[in-house]
């Protein structure tokens, strides 16, 4: 698994571009996001979406999948997003939610199916700015974890991961320990917290 030391959750241009190159090639990698650190691939590869749902054991088909946007226009371009949620995510974001919309017809293939996708803008500059130089979404999934310390230390993450398939490991200093708060959009009259996490509404 290569590293990449990232300072103050500021990527240089050639650092999210080298992220964002093992991803289109159809790698994995391990971010940081304003929560737990998480695996990601190219939201658009079958491939590897197959390889990131086999690693955690998850089935596409049941599981809720979510994708980091790097901002509310690209969401747009997944997500059925009427003004309710539009101001949601625009007062909520950047920050750790989770939001759970109608799904568009250009959701990726791995969501076919799926009436509903999790929408991510994490307040992770270096998040946003691999999804930003990909240009298109990441799928992510959060990375598990046995304690505190191996939630939020990198290289703890990395000796879990090591021989599991990850190809490389973005360490942005401690992450956190806690989840995204996930919120449910579908029905925009009354959106609804399905999980309390790091996220706080006003």
């Amino acid at each position: 698994m290569d590293k990449i030391k990232i300072w103050n959750d500021n990527p240089s241009e050639s650092q999210a571009q080298e992220i964002a190159d093992v991803l289109a090639s159809g790698g994995l990698a391990i971010i940081p996001t304003d929560s737990v650190y998480a695996i990601v691939c190219d939201a658009l590869n079958q491939k590897a979406i197959n390889e990131l749902c086999r690693l955690k054991g998850l089935d596409p088909e049941k599981n809720n999948l979510s994708i980091i946007c790097s901002d509310i226009s690209m969401a747009a371009e997944y997500a059925i997003i009427d003004d309710a949620g539009f101001n949601l995510i625009k007062d909520l974001t950047p920050g750790p939610f989770t939001f759970l919309f109608r799904s568009s017809r250009h959701l990726p293939k791995a969501f076919k199916g799926r009436k509903t996708v999790g929408v991510r803008i994490p307040d992770s500059a270096t998040a946003r700015a691999i999804a930003t130089t990909l240009g298109h979404p990441i799928l992510t999934t959060s990375i598990e974890f046995a304690d505190d310390d191996e939630a939020r230390e990198p290289d703890l993450i990395a000796e879990r991961y090591g021989n599991r398939g990850i190809d490389l490991i973005a360490d942005a200093g401690d992450g956190d320990n806690q989840y995204t708060t996930i919120i449910d959009c579908r029905e925009s009259e009354s959106p609804e917290i399905i999980r309390q996490g790091k996220g706080i509404l006003d």
